[in-house]
């Protein structure tokens, strides 16, 4: 990691390692402190002094892996490039700075007025090297460098991922709107998949190409089966209709002949019941997704839930990891 140490080791009279006693600067004991039980094991086991360094050496590359950031000083040019670019970039960009200046936020609007954030985290080689950017998007993010780039290439090609990714968050925004999307509860930028309420206790899976967002999504039906068994007939038969010009929210309307539950119109409550075993509806973020199949019953389980429930059941039979069992409302 470019750091320097220096450490020096007492040897006793016999040379013996496993009687050394090591000496440190207090960043560097700071930094050792959790593996001493390792250091003091492996000065007991090397046979010299050399095979002990390697192992010193490999011991606190990993404690550095997993030590936070330390703040470590910077040639003065690494700040004066950084300065400049950001003032060229504006500092309005700016959402975030760490002390160390390490780390920057910035932020940005894409042309539909949704608001993004990247991360950069610097190097004390920087402008030489790149950045590592963390963003919030559904693809990975990669960016293009030379020695010669600054921030502002990162955020034009930031801006320019973002255009790429138009489409696929417009659809998403819709479904958001516009159904009642039962998980995830919030979705990030980067969630590609939705569970969209179709009626009581009967959902879809959805999993979008965020390539390809207007083309038919992988689907995938949730609830009792005499209610799902209609809706992958009618997905098959008109699969054939899917128009990529039309939005993906009315396509899967005109594919399933359904209308999927407002949320401007209904209350969650209207169609999404607990389950029948912890009366939750949420559990470890999971909603219930497990229906009884009778259409006098039709109630909804958590897959944990009934899975525990049913084991316990000496009537019930498992074959590989499927269970078979009676029905706890019911007994169907």
């Amino acid at each position: 990691k470019g750091r320097d140490f220096h450490i020096r080791i007492l040897l006793p009279m016999d040379f013996q390692l496993k009687n050394a006693r090591i000496e440190c600067s207090w960043h560097l004991k700071k930094i050792l402190h959790g593996y001493r039980p390792i250091l003091k094991q492996r000065l007991h086991s090397c046979p010299d002094l050399v095979s002990f360094l390697v192992e010193l050496k490999t011991i606190l590359e990993i404690a550095l892996k997993n030590t936070q950031d330390l703040h470590i000083p910077r040639p003065p040019e690494y700040y004066s490039h950084l300065v400049r670019d950001l003032e060229i970039l504006g500092w309005h960009k700016v959402a975030y700075v760490d002390t160390g200046l390490a780390t920057i936020k910035l932020k940005a609007e894409d042309s539909c007025g949704r608001q993004h954030l990247i991360a950069l985290k610097l190097n004390a080689k920087y402008p030489t090297e790149p950045p590592d950017c963390l963003v919030d998007f559904p693809v990975q993010f990669a960016i293009s460098w030379m020695p010669q780039n600054s921030l502002i290439d990162v955020y034009n090609q930031f801006l320019a991922a973002l255009e790429s990714l138009k489409e696929f968050w417009d659809a998403m925004d819709e479904i958001d709107e516009k159904t009642w999307v039962l998980e995830p509860e919030n979705p990030t930028r980067s969630a590609t998949r939705r569970r969209i309420a179709i009626g009581n206790n009967v959902s879809v899976n959805i999993e979008v190409d965020p390539r390809h967002p207007n083309m038919l999504p992988e689907c995938y039906f949730l609830g009792a089966d005499h209610v799902v068994n209609p809706l992958r007939i009618k997905l098959n038969n008109n699969m054939h209709l899917w128009d990529p010009e039309v939005g993906l929210l009315q396509n899967l309307k005109d594919l399933l002949e359904t209308d999927f539950p407002s949320c401007a119109v209904l209350e969650k409550n209207d169609f999404a019941k607990d389950c029948g075993i912890c009366y939750a509806y949420r559990l470890d973020g999971a909603a219930p997704d497990q229906v009884c199949d009778d259409p006098r019953c039709g109630q909804p389980f958590h897959q944990a839930c009934l899975y525990e429930w049913l084991q316990g059941l000496p009537s019930s039979r498992q074959s590989f990891n499927v269970i078979f069992g009676e029905c706890p409302y019911c007994n169907k």
